[in-house]
């Protein structure tokens, strides 16, 4: 209770920016819809269940219809036993991983990470390690790196595909292997799965990580693939009851119980889940090209990459100090992105030279637009500086 928190990066800088700032270019979500949106996607039973809807205190482990449409997205999870409801993913993720490490345990986190889920590990006392993704191997994660980082004390590997902010994901057989090499070392293998389900291509969706393991924990959220981060559910999901119900007690010391009004619309939209993915697959489908020939008209000044899953992706800056450009960027023309060093890392070495972007929001066009008259300005700027000398 005495540890002290650094700073959460991330949301510091998004505070400062996403709400004041004309253009979120970096957004970590998919387009989100209205609840009227939401809704429609429903019966008139369910616009008037919503509307008889009491405003009373939810289940801590979160309703059974709730619990029930979590339990559908898997192949071998039971409602009652293998499902803990959250306030979104970051509340499952701040008590799981205090629960799976200590003092004298050795952790293993990918790099680069969502914050938490590294500091977390680090703050609970364990010796944590970093599973570094490359750009020059593609992001592509190296099992080979991961044998040799385990030690006799590993009990946890965190780790993030899609990857939050790379867009990273590893084949199926490489994801397969990682579970089971998690089986066979008797280590707990924690999956942050949020934007499972955007991926391009069909074939590359990997199973869930408690699909494959018995000991293993997905987690997931309606935030992200699915666009409803106003929602706050999130859940962990996992075939060790006993931590569930763990984690169930130490739930009572923050969020108690999720909002109803949030749990009924969440049941709504993961029964539709297949739609609303669909629906924002199609939204990035269709804005990569509007990016591709953005980035084709600036490639002196940036080498592009497309997401490989989810809406983020980490593209590299060739003009120097990115975060001095991203913060001109929002300074001068409004445009939100994130530099590297929101990514810095304790256990691991993060290119500092990239920025997240986002592609999963409608109608990118203004602010691309924005951002290429800000280039143009720096260009007529330096121009008109070579012409004076």
């Amino acid at each position: 209770m005495t540890v002290q928190l650094p700073d959460f990066r991330l949301e510091v800088y998004l505070g400062e920016w996403e709400f004041k700032a004309r253009y979120h270019l970096t957004a970590s979500d998919a387009e989100s819809l209205t609840i009227g949106e939401l809704l429609a996607l429903g019966a008139d039973d369910d616009r008037a269940a919503f509307d008889a809807l009491g405003l009373g205190y939810a289940p801590t482990w979160g309703s059974d219809e709730l619990r029930a449409a979590i339990a559908a997205t898997y192949e071998t999870v039971d409602r009652d036993r293998h499902v803990l409801a959250f306030a979104g993913a970051e509340e499952g993720m701040y008590w799981a991983l205090q629960e799976l490490a200590g003092p004298g345990d050795h952790a293993i986190v990918t790099v680069p990470n969502y914050q938490s889920m590294e500091t977390l590990t680090l703050r609970t006392g364990a010796e944590v390690s970093g599973w570094v993704l490359r750009p020059e191997n593609d992001w592509a994660p190296d099992l080979d790196e991961l044998r040799a980082l385990i030690r006799p004390n590993t009990k946890l590997i965190a780790v993030n595909f899609p990857n939050n902010p790379t867009g990273a994901l590893p084949d199926r057989a490489t994801f397969v292997a990682l579970a089971a090499l998690c089986d066979e070392r008797g280590i707990v293998l924690f999956s942050d799965e949020v934007y499972r389900g955007l991926e391009r291509d069909p074939a590359r969706v990997l199973p869930q990580a408690c699909d494959l393991s018995e000991r293993a924990i997905s987690v997931n959220v309606m935030s992200k693939a699915y666009g409803l981060p106003g929602l706050r559910i999130g859940w962990l999901a996992t075939h060790d009851h006993a931590l569930l119900a763990r984690l169930e007690r130490r739930k009572h010391y923050t969020s108690i119980c999720n909002a109803g009004p949030s749990e009924f619309l969440a049941t709504l939209a993961l029964r539709h889940g297949d739609a609303i993915r669909a629906r924002n697959r199609a939204i990035i489908e269709a804005n990569l090209p509007v990016f591709d020939a953005f980035f084709a008209r600036w490639d002196e000044q940036f080498a592009w990459e497309h997401p490989q899953g989810g809406c983020v992706c980490f593209p590299r800056y060739l003009g120097g100090d990115v975060t001095s450009f991203c913060r001109d960027l929002v300074d001068e023309a409004g445009v939100v992105l994130l530099p590297a060093d929101i990514y810095a890392s304790e256990v691991g070495a993060v290119p500092g030279d990239r920025f997240r972007i986002g592609v999963g929001r409608r109608d990118p066009e203004p602010a691309l637009a924005a951002f290429e008259a800000f280039l143009q300005r720096g260009v007529d700027r330096r121009a008109g500086q070579a012409r004076r000398s």
